[in-house]
Formats: structure tokens, C-alpha cells, sequence
């Protein structure tokens, strides 16, 4: 896999061969720092971490991808699905390019999904895990009955996607923004503008988006897990574990009584009785998009999280 690299300031800018095509990403840092690998949300871009890396410190060195089908990454191929394992595989193939061994994974929303995947995946790889409004993985609590259904979207989606020879839609930037932050209510204005300066392209009339049409709601991509699995999965975790999650957040404002909470009281619940105290919970003021919208919020956290030194097993 070959890598290219173009230094823009401070900010290196990625590109990862792959055989679809390539990953971008974009760096910050000491190349000589250990390494951080950041994981944006769902139809989101690298530019999810614009706000908060420059607040962590600097004598680490960070990588932001764009996943496949998302921001400067190339789509996938013809008849390729979208499906969670193609993204866990994606950070196995950014890890080979840049020869890292050993390395630290911080993932916003479905970022943490994949991480969490693969932290369990690879666990002798992952020295720290940072999941920002996100659990390791999806529970099928109160999902059972819409499994199949999703798989079922997914693949009609896919179908009617190709078979359609619709243009691109291309819209005003005053239109595309006011539709992001429509269908993105955690989003202020300027992180809006933001995200859309790495997912859209301009063209003459106006702007389209980057991302590969074939991806739709998270649901049809995601990996549902039962809690057995759950269970069986952390206790293969060796990275240490922060979860940061916002008092307006995602688990709050889309969750609306205790039944629809369940499933993070048991994710909380398990990692903290199996990880014990390689496992740091924290609530801090802010929505789904803390890290973007009010990035001091987690800044100091996360901060001390990376520059703290893991106890040995046997010294826990």
C-alpha cells in the first residue's frame, strides 16, 4: 500500500492506496508521537476533528480518516456494501500503510462502533480507546424484530441506487448547509460548514456532496450484537477504555423513557465491572456533537486520558 503526503502548515493531508481506490486523511502532530487514530460519525468527514485536536496535546501524532464512500475517500466498488466489517477492515489497512503496531483509537457515534470492533478484533494493537458519545458496539436490544428488515433495505437500497441514472443534486452552499443542519440538529452553523467544506464538491452551478449515494440510514450497515456477545467480546479488550458522553446527547434526546436507556445502563454496567479500572465513564455539558460544537468540554479529559501511563495487570 503506497502513501502521499501533502504538507499544508501544520496539517499533513493523506492519501492511502487501497484497491478501490484510496483513503484520505489528514494529520496533526509529532510524527514522532504516539500514534492516535480519530474515526468520525455516520456521513460525517475528517473534519469532525478540526476543533479538538489542536486543543490535545501536540507531542502526539493524530490521523483522521475519511471512511469509504465518505469525504475525500474513494467509493467503494460496484456492488461493494457498505457493512460495518468493511469499515473495521479499513483501519487494519490504514494501520499496514503507516507501519503502526501499537496505536490509540479515539471514535465519534458510528466511529466508535468500528472501533470498538475492532479494538476486540485486534486487541493487542489498541493501547487506549476514546469513545465520544458511542459504545464499543450496538446492542439488538429492542431490535430483534427489525433485523431482518434492515438487511432487507440495505440490499433493495443498494439495487435502486445503482439502477438509477439520476444526476447529482447539486444545490446553492446557502441550501446545503440549511439542509445538513436541518437533518443535523446537534450541529452549530460553523461545524456544519465545516464538515461540509470536506464532504462537498463545488461544481459550476453549486455544490454536491462526496458521499457514495449507496450509504443510507446507519441501521442498514450497522452490526447488531446480543448481550451475550457483548459480554464475550470486551473481555477480549486489553486497550484501556474512556467513554465521554453528553448530558443532551445522542443516548438522551433520541432515547425518550427508561426502557429506551437500557441498553447504555448495560453497556456502562458491563465495561465497569469487566474492565474495572482500565474503564473511565464522564458525563460533561453538550449534545451529540460536544467535540465539535464546545470542544473544551472533552478537550482536558481526553487529554489527560492519552497522557496518562496504563498500570500493568499485575499492578492493578
Amino acid at each position: 500500500m503506497k502513501v502521499w503526503l501533502c504538507l499544508s502548515g501544520l496539517i499533513s493531508e493523506l492519501r492511502l492506496a487501497v484497491p478501490w481506490g484510496h483513503i484520505a486523511a489528514k494529520a496533526w502532530g509529532s510524527l514522532k508521537g504516539s500514534p492516535v487514530l480519530c474515526l468520525h460519525g455516520w456521513l460525517d468527514n475528517a473534519n469532525s476533528f478540526d476543533r479538538l485536536i489542536p486543543l490535545l496535546p501536540q507531542d502526539l501524532y493524530y490521523v483522521a480518516l475519511d471512511f469509504g464512500g465518505h469525504g475525500l475517500s474513494s467509493h467503494y466498488s460496484p456492488g461493494v456494501p457498505y457493512y460495518h466489517q468493511n469499515f473495521v477492515n479499513e483501519i487494519r489497512r490504514v494501520s499496514a500503510a503507516l507501519k503502526w503496531n501499537r496505536f490509540s483509537i479515539m471514535g465519534h457515534s458510528f466511529g466508535g462502533f468500528v472501533a470498538g470492533m475492532f479494538s476486540c478484533t485486534f486487541p493487542e494493537m489498541v493501547d487506549k480507546l476514546i469513545l465520544l458519545e458511542s459504545s464499543p458496539f450496538v446492542l439488538d436490544f429492542h431490535e430483534v424484530e427489525n433485523l431482518l428488515t434492515y438487511k432487507r433495505r440495505a440490499i433493495e437500497h443498494t439495487l435502486q441506487v445503482e439502477a438509477s441514472q439520476k444526476p447529482l443534486h447539486v444545490v446553492s452552499p446557502e441550501e446545503m448547509l440549511q439542509g445538513f443542519l436541518k437533518n443535523n440538529s446537534h450541529v452549530s452553523e460553523k461545524c456544519g460548514e465545516l464538515l461540509l467544506q470536506r464532504g462537498t464538491t463545488k461544481v459550476a452551478t453549486g455544490l454536491v456532496l462526496n458521499r457514495d449515494r449507496r450509504i443510507t440510514l446507519p441501521e442498514l450497515s450497522c452490526d447488531f450484537i446480543s448481550r451475550e456477545l457483548f459480554a464475550h467480546f470486551i473481555r477480549k479488550l486489553q486497550a484501556h477504555v474512556l467513554l465521554i458522553k453528553a448530558v443532551h446527547g445522542y443516548y438522551d434526546v433520541r432515547r425518550e423513557n427508561d426502557a429506551d436507556k437500557e441498553p447504555f445502563s448495560f453497556v456502562i454496567g458491563m465495561l465497569k465491572s469487566t474492565l474495572k479500572e482500565r474503564f473511565q465513564f464522564v458525563e460533561v455539558p453538550g449534545t451529540h456533537y460536544v467535540h465539535m460544537n464546545e470542544p473544551q468540554q472533552v478537550a482536558s479529559i481526553i487529554s489527560s486520558f492519552l497522557q496518562s501511563k496504563p498500570r500493568l495487570p499485575n499492578q492493578l
